[in-house]
This record gives structure tokens, C-alpha cells and sequence, in this order.
């Protein structure tokens, strides 16, 4: 199997000093291509310097809702700097979090929809992250006509209904190891009904490790048992779910010639 993780913080703190290690084993279990995920300068920075130096990783780069009170002039010039590298493929993690509230939510909104409009302006896909936020998650991106640019609802939480109205507007759907959690009915059953060309899998390493390691530090090559799961709830093998999300993060990023 060759896994693409669409969505890993092998940037964050954890992982200092130890990249190379957890690339590494990622490899030994079948993942062979990472997405590392920015959310703030230092992130954004980590980011980019791990798709520098690993040819199988890339970098996404933006400003997640809960840093959105410190988004400024300067970092959203520095920001289309980093936009502009070669292996930068979408712009993320931006979006709404009305659970934490550790930005004002009306700072969260106007930033998420002036990185929605850049996103369009560069015709570059986003990671979109939207935790008890839906309703307006799906306004922004519905106004700012997503079908122009693409995006991806990242470790996605919601029931087959919000699936649908997501993939209406164009997006793909992630999953993170929360598939595998036997309390996770929505995830259940909204991982039943994505299309095949919309379906993505992800880590979100630290964070949401997958059985057989939940309550266990997490790590990109754990993106295998979150394949394992959507194999299981869609009744396809493991082999398929990893060729078809490969070749779903491929065209998203923009890599389809690698």
C-alpha cells in the first residue's frame, strides 16, 4: 500500500528533533506521502522547512480560527510568500472553532473569509477546519464560491447530511482516526456515502489517535489504521481505500504528475 496523509502536524513540538525517525516509520507502514499543516508563524515556518527537506512531504500554510486574533498585515504578506513556493499545495488550516472561542468569533469569521478570498485570487485549494461551526462554515464557503478554488473538510465530524451539503458545494471529506472510535456514529455513517473521487484520509498527528493506539501519542504512519477503518465501514479492502485517497490528495494538491 502507498497512503498519503492528507493532514499531519509533524511541524508541532512532539515531533522536534525526531522528524526524520517518524517519516521513516511512517514508510514501514505504507505511508508514503504527508501533508504538514500550518496554523500560525511558527507552524507555517515548520512547515515549509519539512517539504524543504523531505522530498515526499509538503507544506500547507495558513491561519487556523484560534490564531486568527493575532492575523495582521505582516503576516498575511509573509503568508502569500509562502503561498507562492513550489511546494506549498493549499492553504489551511483556516476555517471557524466555536468550541475553544480563543479568538473573538466575529475576528474568526473576517479572517476566515479573507483567506477564503485569497484562496480564490490564487486558485489554491484550502484545509478547512470547522469544529461546532457548520452552519457558518458553510455560508463562508458557499459565498465565496469554493467551486472556483477547491477545499477539503478536514477530520470531518458531521453526519451523512452535512457530507452531502459539503460535497455539494465541491469539497472533499477527510478522515482522522476519530473513524475508528466505536462511539462515532456520524463519522459511521457519513463515511459511507462520499463518492470515491472525494474521500481522504488523514491523522491530524498529535491529535485523534486511531485504534489499536487511542489514548496513545499519535503519528503520520497511523494514517494505515485509519484506512483500515474506512475500509471497513465502506466493506472495500484497505488496498482500495489507500489507492483511492492517494490518487484524491494527488489531484486536490495538484500533484498528479508526481
Amino acid at each position: 500500500m502507498e497512503i498519503f496523509d492528507s493532514h499531519t502536524h509533524l511541524n508541532d513540538t512532539p515531533y522536534a528533533g525526531q522528524e526524520a525517525d517518524y517519516v521513516a516509520q511512517a514508510q514501514a507502514l505504507g505511508v508514503t506521502e504527508m501533508a504538514i499543516v500550518g496554523s500560525d508563524t511558527a507552524l507555517n515556518a515548520g512547515a515549509m522547512r519539512l517539504a524543504a527537506t523531505f522530498a515526499n512531504l509538503y507544506a500547507i500554510v495558513g491561519w487556523h480560527p484560534e490564531s486568527s486574533k493575532d492575523y495582521t498585515p505582516e503576516a498575511e504578506a509573509l503568508l502569500m510568500e509562502q503561498l507562492a513556493a513550489p511546494k506549498t499545495v493549499a492553504l489551511g488550516e483556516i476555517g471557524l472553532d466555536y468550541h475553544w472561542d480563543t479568538s473573538p468569533r466575529e475576528i474568526q469569521r473576517r479572517v476566515f473569509a479573507r483567506q477564503l478570498a485569497i484562496a480564490r485570487e490564487q486558485r489554491i485549494p484550502v484545509s478547512i477546519h470547522s469544529r461546532e461551526a457548520f452552519e457558518d462554515t458553510y455560508t463562508l464557503l458557499k459565498q465565496a464560491h469554493l467551486e472556483d478554488f477547491g477545499g477539503i473538510m478536514h477530520s470531518f465530524t458531521g453526519d451523512a447530511e452535512w457530507a452531502k451539503k459539503f460535497l455539494d458545494l465541491g469539497m472533499y471529506v477527510s478522515y482522522s482516526g476519530i473513524v475508528s472510535f466505536k462511539n462515532a456514529p456520524e463519522e459511521h455513517e457519513s463515511v459511507q456515502v462520499i463518492p470515491e473521487a472525494r474521500l481522504l484520509v488523514e491523522t491530524d498527528a498529535p491529535y485523534l489517535t486511531p485504534v489499536p493506539y487511542r489514548g496513545k501519542p499519535n503519528q503520520p504512519g497511523y494514517t494505515r489504521y485509519v484506512v483500515e477503518a474506512v475500509a471497513k465501514f465502506r466493506a472495500q479492502t484497505p488496498e482500495h481505500i489507500a489507492a483511492v485517497t492517494r490518487a484524491n490528495a494527488h489531484r486536490i494538491f495538484g500533484l498528479e504528475d508526481v
